[in-house]
Order: C-alpha cells, then structure tokens, then sequence
C-alpha cells in the first residue's frame, strides 16, 4: 500500500457539518477506468518493441553469419593466392638482385681496367728499377746507408 492510499483514507468525503448520503469515491475504479485503455495501449507499444527487437536481433544474427562466411571465403581466396603472389615478390627480388649484379660486375670490371691500365702505366718504370738493382754489383750496394 502507497502511502498516499493511506493518507486517503483520512480524507473527509464531504463537507462538514451535517451528514450527508453518499458514497465514498472509489479512486482505484476511477484509476482502473481512466487508465485502462492507455495501459492497453502500452502493453500493445511493448510486445510491438519485443518484436522489433527480435527481428533486429535475427538481422543481426543473419548479417554475422554472412560476414564470418564473406571473411572465410576472403581468406582461402588469399591462402589460394598467396603462392603465386610469393613467386611474383621473389622474381621482383630476384629481379632487382640481378640488376645490381650487373650494376656491381661492371663497377668491379671498370676497377679492375682502371688498376690493367695503371700496371701497364708503372710496370716499365718498375722493371727498370728493378732491373737496375738486380744488375748492380756487390759494391755498388755497399753504400752509405
């Protein structure tokens, strides 16, 4: 019992005085009557939204049965793939290896030219020297050091 109820029982039910005939209001008949029709209304609003709400909920259901089967299908596309697409990444590797290689080799072959040319600039003048001392006569290396 509300404590309202209870403060109702209290209230005078007609002025004072003399008595008066009557009958006291039944305020929870009035209430029932009053509100009845909205609460059938609302009761209606509910199982309108209960509804709603299990259709929403089987949607979603639906919409992640369908992505985890879109993602499945994603991935053993990619597994599938994923061989050839290694093979493509290792011949760009490959590729660009032996273009270095290439790049490398002919760097080295111009260096090892460069160092062909410069032996054949000083070799006569090392011979010479060369020649000069293996030629010189024990005295000749007795010299002051």
């Amino acid at each position: 019992m509300r404590f309202r109820d209870f403060l109702a029982r209290f209230r005078p039910t007609g002025t004072p005085g003399a008595a008066a005939t009557g009958v006291p209001a039944d305020r929870a008949a009035e209430l029932a009557a009053e509100l009845g029709p909205s609460l059938a209304q609302l009761t209606q609003a509910q199982e309108e939204a209960a509804a709603i709400r299990a259709e929403a909920a089987g949607q979603a259901e639906r919409l992640r049965r369908d992505g985890a089967e879109q993602a499945a299908e994603l991935i053993a596309q990619a597994r599938a793939r994923a061989p050839k697409v290694r093979e493509e990444a290792a011949a760009a590797v490959r590729r660009t290896a032996e273009a270095e290689v290439v790049q490398v080799s002919s760097a080295a072959e111009r260096s090892a030219e460069q160092t062909r040319r410069r032996a054949r600039e000083r070799m006569p003048a090392l011979v010479e020297r060369i020649a000069a001392e293996a030629f010189r006569t024990p005295e000749e290396t007795e010299g002051p050091r």
